[in-house]
């Protein structure tokens, strides 16, 4: 039996999830998913403009140049989205865990927890007694959802799946990314590829960053 099974929190079967279309449709619809894959695309450009552009002055060979860009590629590929993995296996455990804690409040003192639930949504604009309605009901459903939604803002426990999909995403933002320098490589003249590679490395340097991930409170 697993935490969330353990705790009653609610995991969505992996059959009720999208197929790989639609995760990908989901993903680039919003707006956040989008941003970060953005910024591991340019690090990929990045990490590979200045790879080849350290080759390409020492006078590397095309052929040099594409197998060592090729390796840093993969290299990056791997870490890159072995950390987002990683990053996305660490939400999903502390979501667990919130969800085996809020089990154990509600076990030791569903009054407390009820009431917390039902303030929640006062806050919310409710009525004292609508809002008392509404927790009755969230409550007697799920228990442990409706506290995992009014204390740690969690709608859905994330699924294993989704973590694998959170860092193979990565891995491809960062491969197209890498792709782009290496191509000019395949591509353009000699005489005018490291003056391109060295100008697209700079204009993607000069971009603003934001944060990642919200952690789970």
């Amino acid at each position: 039996m697993t935490t969330h099974e353990r705790s009653g929190a609610t995991v969505t079967d992996s059959a009720a999830r999208p197929g790989p279309l639609g995760w990908l449709h989901a993903t680039v619809a919003d707006r956040e998913s989008l941003r970060s894959w953005t910024q591991v695309a340019n690090d990929g450009v990045i990490a590979t403009a200045g790879i080849l552009e350290g080759f390409a002055g020492a006078g590397a060979s095309d052929r040099t140049l594409i197998t060592a860009a090729t390796t840093a590629t993969i290299v990056g590929m791997l870490s890159v989205g072995g950390a987002e993995w990683a990053e996305a296996a660490s939400e999903r455990e502390a979501q667990l865990a919130a969800a085996d804690e809020e089990a154990a409040e509600i076990a030791r003192q569903p009054d407390v927890e009820h009431a917390e639930v039902v303030a929640y949504y006062e806050t919310k604009g409710l009525t004292p007694q609508l809002a008392r309605e509404v927790a009755d009901q969230l409550m007697a459903h799920d228990a442990v959802d409706a506290q995992l939604e009014s204390e740690h803002g969690i709608l859905e426990i994330m699924s294993r799946a989704e973590t694998v999909r959170a860092g193979i995403g990565s891995a491809i933002a960062y491969l197209l990314g890498a792709a782009i320098p290496l191509i000019i490589t395949v591509v353009v003249p000699v005489a005018a590829e490291s003056s391109l590679i060295l100008a697209l490395s700079s204009s993607l340097l000069s971009q603003p960053r934001v944060s990642g991930r919200v952690p789970v409170t």
